[in-house]
């Protein structure tokens, strides 16, 4: 079974728990893809975090981040929890000024200070770090080093998504999978800490970029079933990329070796081919 025919049998399974709210985001994020209404549900960051609005006349305004500290108490983001299954989506565009800076997109952690999930945007070494407390509370981490990933350094308007299944977590850039790794088991999130977004690790201030949106799914496949309308037109119907990067499984000990099933293109997703990324020699 591929990608669109499961992800149009899962549609409103996620959460189970009813722990997210409905989501309002534009019709056009999922032009042509199903052949019926989403149920979206999930968590906007750009409206929890930032109160200045664009123009009238913007469809979906960018942000400049300001001086002010962008944290808050995590119960106020996620009232009733982040399920363990969803998908992060933003867009963003890195400024000559922070292009090497390095900095969290997304953290959450406990009232004692220790992070539970964090990504990492590193311009230095122009990689992806994803961590998370795992079941046993130890730390999971892993860092994604695809060249593909250097483009989002570029000082134009990217969308980067990432989804995190069971045990699986995927990194998607301008609507193409780069990068795909097995993980261990994660634990649930404490709401007694704090969150906070586009984050200078050095100092903890907003890292200067400008931002368009940050988008938490309440369903891991949003991060693949999203188009990039935003970036480019959208004039043809879309399908589903028939092949996938491999999972990397070297030299991280937790990872089993597994392959990814390649889809069949069924229904109307990304027409374009994603190339095989060749796996990572290490973190």
């Amino acid at each position: 079974m591929n990608i669109c025919t499961e992800h149009k049998q899962l549609l409103g399974d996620f959460p189970l728990d009813g722990s997210c709210p409905s989501l309002t985001v534009e019709e056009h994020r999922f032009k042509d893809i199903l052949d019926r209404p989403l149920e979206i549900t999930g968590f906007d960051l750009t409206e929890q975090f930032l109160l200045r609005k664009g123009t009238i006349t913007e469809e979906l305004p960018s942000f400049r981040l300001g001086s002010s500290p962008l944290i808050k108490p995590t119960k106020l983001i996620f009232p009733n929890g982040l399920p363990s299954e969803y998908s992060l989506v933003s867009i963003l565009r890195v400024r000559r000024t922070t292009k090497k800076d390095r900095w969290y997109l997304w953290q959450i952690f406990d009232q004692s200070g220790g992070s539970q999930v964090s990504v990492v945007v590193d311009g230095g070494k122009k990689v992806l770090e994803f961590s998370s407390q795992g079941s046993l509370k130890n730390t999971l981490r892993y860092t994604f080093k695809s060249r593909d990933l250097h483009a989002l350094f570029d000082r134009q308007w990217h969308k980067l998504s990432i989804s995190l299944q069971s045990n699986i977590v995927s990194i998607y850039m301008d609507c193409k999978l780069i990068e795909r790794r097995l993980t261990d088991e994660r634990d649930s999130i404490d709401l007694n800490g704090r969150t906070l977004i586009t984050t200078r690790v050095e100092d903890g201030r907003p890292v200067d970029i400008e931002l368009k949106q940050i988008l938490i799914y309440c369903d891991p496949y949003m991060a693949e079933l999203e188009n990039c309308c935003e970036l480019q037109e959208c004039g043809a119907k879309r399908t589903f990329n028939g092949t996938s990067p491999p999972l990397d499984t070297e030299p991280i000990p937790q990872m089993l070796s597994q392959p990814v099933s390649q889809s069949i293109d069924r229904c109307h997703c990304p027409a374009e081919k994603v190339q095989s990324i060749p796996p990572n020699k290490g973190l």
